[in-house]
């Protein structure tokens, strides 16, 4: 397999290479995705140790989202300009850098210097979230949602990576916890660079295409709108959750090993579930999938509160990552049902300035939430999120099945 070919015309569809490619992208984001678990087990635990203010232990995470959200619409640009690859490739080179600059951090007790190593962590996350958009550029419509799961499911792999690397490296450099990890970020990132070089996605034109919708009218359609809502809403509600518990069970007097173990099993049930959910998709509606998700998210929230045993720590976060799983891929599917072709860059990476944004404001939220009012403030702010972005889904859904009896 060569990573140099000759160049695919643009609007090819062709699922022979759209599954390809979906193949290349799911080892690229096992690799990528063990980058960004690194730090989601991590950074807070470093962040309580280093931060001057103990409401601040999150910050690196929520620096790190809003490096994805800062980073969503230089993906877009870099993609139209030069080429998807080329876009996802300068991501690699910050994941490189933040594995590197948080080493630094840790060696030399500077919380600022955690935080621009989080960032650029965030910056490479923006790339690699666009992954699940990359391979379904030659997918047919009745493909695609078979293969953004496909790519989602990479993240099985990275669920053991990123919480093993952890594991297995945290006191090397003793007694600074964790400087091992974040070389081995850095080393997750190079090696997904060169994963990438095999991925073969074809160019948009050069020329301005005539009938390309702006983007404003693109985004007020009611389908962009509700995909938006329920990517807001699972993934903000996910990374919120997810931010805290490690915190939150050290809180509670849990292990570190524990904490982590726990968040490898939500990363898990985040990506196990993507080697059947575009079939479920495909078979029994988006709009179904994407609801049945929004509420596993809002159980969640159930089991949350009902204790702050280990157990209740991990089957809450395994409910959350299935949740995230059929909510994100679902609204994800409906996304690519909003654009043509040519309008796919500027398109996608709106969507994912919207979600990443939100994502920023619940992951500083988060920090907050848990140091002054606890984990069972967490856990209830998910139900009235979920129920506005379910009411809309629904909205959606009875106005879809209205037109169809027309």
């Amino acid at each position: 397999m060569s990573a140099v070919a000759e160049p695919i015309p643009y609007g090819t569809i062709d699922d022979g290479l759209a599954r390809r490619n979906a193949m290349v992208l799911a080892v690229a984001q096992a690799l990528a995705g063990g980058n960004n678990t690194v730090i989601v087990s991590t950074a807070s635990i470093v962040g309580a140790v280093l931060a001057p203010d103990k409401g601040l232990a999150t910050l690196p995470i929520t620096a790190m989202v809003i490096g994805m959200w800062f980073g969503t619409l230089p993906v877009g640009w870099l993609g139209r300009r030069f080429g998807r690859r080329f876009a996802l490739q300068i991501g690699s080179v910050f994941g490189v850098l933040s594995g590197l600059i948080s080493y630094s951090a840790v060696m030399h007790g500077q919380f600022w210097l955690l935080l621009i190593g989080t960032f650029c962590g965030g910056l490479y996350a923006a790339a690699h979230n666009s992954y699940r958009f990359a391979a379904a550029d030659t997918a047919s419509e009745a493909f695609r949602p078979k293969i953004v799961s496909w790519v989602l499911a990479g993240g099985v792999f990275a669920a053991v990576i990123g919480p093993q690397l952890v594991i297995f490296t945290r006191d090397l450099l003793s007694p600074h916890m964790f400087a091992a990890s974040y070389l081995g970020q850095s080393a997750c990132a190079l090696l997904a660079a060169i994963v990438l070089m095999f991925v073969k996605i074809p160019p948009l034109p050069a020329t301005r295409v005539e009938n390309a919708r702006p983007l404003g009218a693109i985004v007020r359609t009611p389908r962009f709108i509700v995909a938006v809502a329920c990517g807001m809403a699972s993934y903000a509600m996910m990374n919120m959750v997810m931010t805290s518990a490690p915190l939150a069970m050290i809180g509670c007097g849990h292990s570190v090993t524990d904490a982590t173990l726990g968040i490898q099993w939500h990363v898990l049930a985040m990506y196990a579930p993507s080697f059947v959910t575009g079939g479920l998709i495909v078979r029994f509606g988006v709009e179904r999938i994407t609801g049945i998700g929004l509420g596993l998210i809002a159980l969640t929230a159930v089991v949350g509160l009902a204790g702050i045993t280990v157990a209740h720590f991990w089957n809450a976060l395994v409910l959350l990552g299935v949740g995230w799983n059929l909510a994100f891929i679902g609204a994800t599917t409906m996304v690519t049902q909003c654009h043509r072709p040519h309008e796919r860059n500027k398109v996608q990476a709106f969507n994912d300035f919207l979600i990443f944004g939100s994502m920023a404001v619940a992951s500083f939220s988060s920090g907050q939430l848990l140091e002054y009012l606890g984990w069972q403030a967490i856990n209830e702010v998910i139900f009235p999120t979920i129920l506005v972005a379910g009411a809309m889904l629904v909205w959606l859904a009875l106005r879809k099945q209205a037109a169809a009896t027309v």
